[in-house]
């Protein structure tokens, strides 16, 4: 809802006002930038084929929190409508998975929740389309790869003990995404949205019934960036 305000009111303010801004910035073979967003993180989990034959599990839930993002934008001028987009990202959130256990003594189901705090050092390579400029807009759509690096993987971590949810450090991610190009009188401003789907299954089986129950679980996330170049 804010994105569209925000978007109807610069677009009702550039109709009134004729005058071209920026109109050599796009032609820049190199340009940067740096990113300000917030971030939805998740997981899909599956379970195994007949969690049922686990006897005291009963289901398992994903969970998702949200967090925050901060990157750099490298961009490479490929043509009139196309740009080749580097962009370091360090983004912070939580997921959790939730636990549906049955206490077979007592004879009751209770849950179990097991989160998952992430720091993730994240180089999406990502290739930009791009509208033809209307006065002082444009919109584009942009998809890409993105490897990650999990800063607060606990995969290492001597659980003592305790039955951790460890993941894998490593991750691959596609993504796919849309915005809005706003050229103002110094700079260009760009709202965007992008999904975020992870290749990789990061489960590290303990050989508890944490990790008993999933048989692939992978990352997905939801990013709402402000992007200033």
């Amino acid at each position: 809802m804010f994105l569209l305000v925000m978007t109807s009111s610069l677009l009702e303010a550039q109709n009134k006002r004729q005058i071209l801004n920026l109109p050599n910035y796009d032609r820049q073979i190199v340009h940067f930038g740096f990113i300000l967003g917030v971030n939805t993180f998740n997981f899909t989990a599956k379970p195994v084929e007949d969690i049922r034959l686990l006897d005291s599990l009963m289901s398992i839930t994903p969970q998702r929190a949200s967090g925050f993002s901060l990157g750099i934008v490298s961009n490479l001028h490929l043509g009139d409508n196309l740009d080749l987009r580097f962009l370091p990202t360090l983004s912070f959130g939580e997921r959790s998975l939730v636990y549906q256990i049955k206490n077979i003594a007592a004879d009751s189901i209770y849950e179990r929740t097991k989160p998952v705090e992430s720091t993730l050092l994240e180089f999406p390579i990502v290739l930009k389309f791009k509208s033809q400029r209307h006065g002082n807009y444009r919109a584009y759509v942009l998809g890409g790869f993105k490897p990650t690096i999990d800063l607060a993987s606990q995969d290492k971590v001597d659980s003592m003990g305790e039955k951790l949810l460890k993941l894998k450090r490593n991750d691959y991610n596609y993504e796919i995404g849309m915005g809005f190009d706003f050229y103002s009188q110094y700079f260009k401003f760009s709202p965007e949205i992008k999904l975020a789907f992870g290749l990789r299954d990061l489960m590290i089986d303990e050989g508890n019934i944490y990790t008993a129950g999933v048989d692939r679980l992978t990352s997905r996330a939801i990013y709402i960036s402000f992007t200033f170049e």
